[in-house]
């Protein structure tokens, strides 16, 4: 495990990059420079924060009541689902939606760039504990690049001998104004796995609006999707590659009071998920020798 020390020492940038550790141990990473702000925790490789100098509101939304502790994953910013989404096909008793983001991840860079933007390259730690749930020899690898755009992509990496399929999805949860004004703009005519609806196949009409709770899982799509909101005045623009599945959830007031760190009362209704993804009939299969990467790329614009 890095210390702060060497990390500070061989990638600190006085304000601009600098990791620090909370009382519970998580490490942080803090990042400014002349397009945006961000806060990266190495537990999970997740971006718990991005807010471009031009947004008026945080663009990222975050739990008031997120849990920052070894081992549990963090509510809101931009989870790492990996390499399942969900609960594991065969054995419940593992982590929802992978591992991937509930262990610690290493720096392999992090440096400002000549355009005044911040890259940071990370790699899931290898550990016992990975081993045991993927006994596959792979590498996962996170880079990420800070500016006025936020740019994300996940690349794994077969070095082993033989195939394995992944479900993947960068879980990026969305500040709104009121989730009942919001809409989702690049998904009309797409089919639709309905969780809510015990994934009942369907086809999106028109955009998608919220009125209760939302579990969608949208196939075969490599759509843009654009997330319009009349209430901040802003649009934020998902695009996206190698990826072929796009998650939206919401969780309404039953669902959310079920949610322990979901945040204060009504904290649901300022919040959205349009997840970056390959999952159910959309999982990747990763040949021996061979690299999948999923890519997102999220910027705003006003309305």
């Amino acid at each position: 495990m890095q210390s702060i020390h060497e990390l500070n020492a061989r990638y600190g940038v006085g304000h601009k990059i600098h990791f620090s550790a909370d009382l519970n141990g998580l490490v942080t990473l803090e990042i400014e420079n002349p397009h945006a702000t961000a806060k990266v925790a190495l537990q999970g490789g997740h971006v718990m924060r991005w807010n471009p100098r031009h947004a008026e509101a945080p663009v990222l939304w975050l739990s008031d009541q997120a849990r920052f502790v070894a081992g549990r994953s963090i509510r809101g910013g931009v989870p790492v689902c990996w390499p399942w989404f969900g609960p594991h096909s065969t054995d419940e008793t593992l982590c929802p939606h992978g591992f991937a983001r509930v262990v610690p991840w290493e720096v392999v860079e992090a440096k400002p760039e000549p355009d005044n933007t911040t890259s940071l390259v990370l790699k899931l730690s290898e550990s016992r504990q990975v081993e045991n749930q993927w006994p596959y020899d792979c590498e996962l690898v996170l880079t990420i690049n800070i500016g006025p755009v936020l740019s994300m992509a996940l690349t794994t990496t077969n070095h082993g001998n033989v195939p394995f399929v992944i479900g993947e999805a960068l879980h990026t949860y969305f500040q709104v104004s009121d989730i009942e004004v919001v809409r989702v703009l690049g998904l009309d005519h797409v089919e639709y796995e309905d969780k809510v609806e015990d994934y009942m196949l369907k086809r999106q009409s028109g955009d998608v609006t919220f009125n209760d709770e939302v579990d969608r899982v949208y196939l075969n799509t490599q759509s843009t999707c654009i997330l319009e909101d009349p209430g901040l005045r802003r649009r934020i623009i998902i695009e996206k590659s190698g990826s072929n599945s796009t998650v939206v959830w919401t969780p309404w007031e039953r669902k959310a009071a079920e949610i322990g760190d979901l945040g204060s009362h009504y904290g649901w209704r300022s919040m959205v998920c349009v997840e970056t993804s390959n999952v159910r009939s959309n999982v990747v299969t990763v040949e021996p020798g061979s690299s999948h990467t999923l890519n997102v790329q999220y910027s705003t614009e006003s309305l």
